[in-house]
C-alpha cells in the first residue's frame, strides 16, 4: 500500500514539472541608474513618481535613482559609465555635440513654465514692462537662466542691454539675500520655489517664462550610447513606463501633488499651484518637436556654447518611441 501510494505521488508530481515545462517564465526586472539633473525641477521630477507608484516596476525595470546639482555633472557620470538614464533638459544637447555618451530619446516637456521672474514679496514690479533696464539674478553665466533673463530683453525689443543679467546662484538662501540687499530687481527661477516665497512672504512670482519664452524640450531624457548599443529594449521600457507616468499625473492631481511634496518639501498648497501650472508642458508622447529643436539650436549659438552650430539631428532620436 505504501509503495503504490509513493508511486502515485511520484507520477503525480511527475506530471505537474511536465506541465509546468511549457510555460514562460518571468523575465528578471532589469535594474537602470538615473541620473537627475536637479532634484525637485518639474520635468524631471516624473520619475520619482512613476518610480513611487511601481510604474517602472511593472515595465520590468528596477530604479536606482541619483541627483545631481546640474546637467553638466550628469554628464560626466554618463561619460564615466555610472548612468544608465540621463533625466534633464534639452540645454544638455550641447553636451553631447561636446561627445557626451549619450542621446535624447524623449522630450518630455516643451516649454518652460516651470521657470519664472520672480521679484521680492514688496517689489514695486508687477508688470513685464516694469523689468526694463533692471538687475536679473540668474543661476551663473552662460546658463539657461541667463539665457532667459537675456531673452527677456530681445523678445520685448529692449536692445541687449535692455536688461542686466547677475549671477547669484540658485539656492533659495542666495536669492533671498539678493532681494534684501538690494542686489537684483528680480529673478530667474522654479516657479516651486518662487510660489513657496510667496507662502512665506519673501517674494513672489511676477509671471512664468512662458509669458515670452516658446518651446524648447525643457525636459528631455537620454540614454547612455551603452545601454542603447547593449539593452535597447530596456530604454523602450523606460520611455513607456515615463508615458505612463504622465498620463497618470495628467488626472490623479491630487495624488501627484502629495508625491512631490515629500520630494520636494514644499507644501502641498505650493505644489498644487505649481501643478497648474505645468501639468500642460508635458509631452503625451515623447516625440521631439521642430519649434523646440529651432530654439535650442539658437541658444547654443547666442549662448556660445559650441564652436558652431551642431547638426542637430545627431543629438536626439525618435526610435524609442512606442508604435
Amino acid at each position: 500500500m505504501t509503495g503504490k501510494l509513493l508511486r502515485g505521488c511520484l507520477m503525480a508530481a511527475l506530471a505537474v514539472i511536465a506541465g509546468s515545462a511549457g510555460l514562460p517564465r518571468a523575465a528578471a526586472a532589469v535594474t537602470l541608474t538615473v541620473g537627475k539633473a536637479s532634484p525637485n525641477a518639474d520635468p524631471i521630477i516624473p520619475v520619482n513618481v512613476g518610480d513611487t507608484l511601481g510604474i517602472f516596476k511593472k515595465h520590468g525595470i528596477d530604479l536606482k535613482i541619483v541627483d545631481f546639482t546640474g546637467g553638466s555633472k550628469m554628464a560626466q557620470a554618463m561619460a564615466a559609465g555610472a548612468l544608465d538614464i540621463g533625466d534633464g533638459a534639452g540645454t544638455e544637447m550641447a553636451l553631447v555635440a561636446k561627445g557626451a555618451p549619450m542621446i535624447g530619446v524623449c522630450e518630455s516637456t516643451g516649454p518652460l513654465p516651470f521657470l519664472g521672474i520672480g521679484v521680492p514679496a514688496d517689489s514695486p514690479i508687477h508688470s513685464i514692462e516694469q523689468l526694463k533696464g533692471k538687475n536679473i539674478g540668474v543661476s551663473s553665466a552662460g546658463s539657461l537662466t541667463d539665457w532667459l533673463a537675456k531673452e527677456l530683453a530681445r523678445t520685448q525689443g529692449w536692445g541687449p542691454q535692455g536688461v542686466n543679467a547677475v549671477s547669484i546662484g540658485n539656492g533659495a538662501n542666495s536669492i533671498i539675500a539678493a532681494f534684501r540687499q538690494n542686489l537684483v530687481d528680480a529673478d530667474v527661477s522654479v516657479t516651486s520655489l518662487l510660489l513657496s516665497m510667496e507662502e512665506n512672504h519673501t517674494g513672489r512670482l511676477l509671471f512664468p517664462v512662458t509669458k515670452y519664452e516658446g518651446s524648447m524640450a525643457s525636459g528631455t531624457v537620454f540614454a547612455s550610447q551603452h545601454l542603447i548599443d547593449t539593452n535597447p529594449d530596456a530604454v523602450r521600457a523606460f520611455v513607456a513606463a515615463w508615458i505612463e507616468t504622465v498620463n497618470y499625473m495628467r488626472s490623479h492631481k491630487a495624488e501627484t501633488v502629495k508625491i512631490e511634496s515629500g520630494i520636494t518639501g514644499f507644501s502641498e498648497n505650493v505644489m498644487a499651484k505649481d501643478y497648474d501650472l505645468t501639468i500642460g508642458m508635458f509631452t503625451k508622447g515623447c516625440e521631439f518637436d521642430a519649434a523646440s529643436i529651432a530654439n535650442l539650436k539658437r541658444s547654443f549659438d547666442e549662448l556660445k556654447e559650441l564652436p558652431s552650430p551642431p547638426d542637430m539631428s545627431k543629438l536626439y532620436t525618435n526610435a524609442f518611441l512606442p508604435k
